[in-house]
């Protein structure tokens, strides 16, 4: 990437709340990030209240205090990508990162990893990791659900990013290298949406993969970073009971979008 490249965020989420209540909202970039940004949540009636809560990696969450009726929240970020950046793997998180989580069940998947995948360096383990489900699973929109963990689409070998992310990170962890689910905007992805890859810690340093191959990594933008989608969802209820959401994105990247190699080693700024 050039010194200069800069990523532009547009996203408009559209929530009808059928019963009024907290809820959370995960759109803002990392605040390690050098960022111009915007957040506005309008209901019927005009703004609603909104707090920030910032969580470990920079996470920021946005507490909403969601009226009864439509709320329309935009977010709107510019974001000045810094090249060569990377993150050390801390003694916490090799602990954190390599336990079972809600929708990465390594535990239940230690033997075939181990006889399927195992071997190497921990770059070529992670690489043969993403490789392997790259081939074998197609992307395959409405196949999984909101409640389906990494089992569904190593079983069934379909699924959104979500479930590659899941399935890659909980393989890593079976292998006993510690993994982490990561949100994303992603320069390049079509369709466009908001995206999930992986990082996995390699040689002391986090790393990123994107076992969809999709969009290329050099250009994404961090969101959220946690164990699974749980930590890191759009949109989580708090008490609010929400109808169907109405989602749209815009990721863009200046002055190029890169190639990506899916063998080099990249690092998530």
């Amino acid at each position: 990437m050039s010194d200069s490249s800069t990523a532009t965020v547009h996203v408009d989420l559209r929530l009808p709340v059928e019963q009024s209540g907290a809820l959370v909202t995960s759109l803002a970039v990392a605040a390690s990030l050098d960022v111009d940004e915007t957040l506005t949540a309008l209901g019927e009636e005009g703004p609603a209240r909104v707090e920030p809560v910032v969580l470990p990696h920079g996470t920021r969450l946005h507490r909403v205090e969601a009226p009864e009726g439509d709320l329309h929240l935009t977010y709107e970020a510019t974001v000045r990508l810094p090249p060569g950046s990377t993150h050390e793997v801390t003694d916490a998180e090799r602990f954190t990162y390599v336990l079972p989580s809600r929708y990465c069940p390594s535990d239940l998947v230690g033997g075939f990893a181990a006889a399927e995948l195992a071997g190497g360096t921990e770059a070529e383990t992670a690489r043969r990791v993403m490789a392997w489900i790259h081939e074998r699973t197609a992307y395959a929109p409405g196949t999984t659900g909101a409640t389906d963990d990494a089992l569904t689409p190593l079983h069934t070998a379909s699924g959104v990013c979500r479930d590659f992310a899941h399935l890659g990170v909980t393989l890593c962890r079976a292998l006993g290298m510690p993994a982490r689910y990561v949100s994303v905007y992603a320069p390049g992805l079509d369709p466009m949406d908001a995206h999930a890859v992986v990082e996995v810690a390699v040689d002391g340093t986090w790393r990123v993969f994107d076992p969809t191959r999709l969009a290329p990594r050099e250009s994404l933008v961090r969101i959220g970073t946690g164990r699974d989608a749980a930590d890191v969802a759009v949109t989580t209820p708090l008490g609010a009971v929400l109808g169907p959401p109405e989602f749209e994105v815009t990721a863009t990247v200046s002055p190029d979008l890169p190639h990506d190699d899916p063998e080099a080693l990249v690092s998530l700024a």
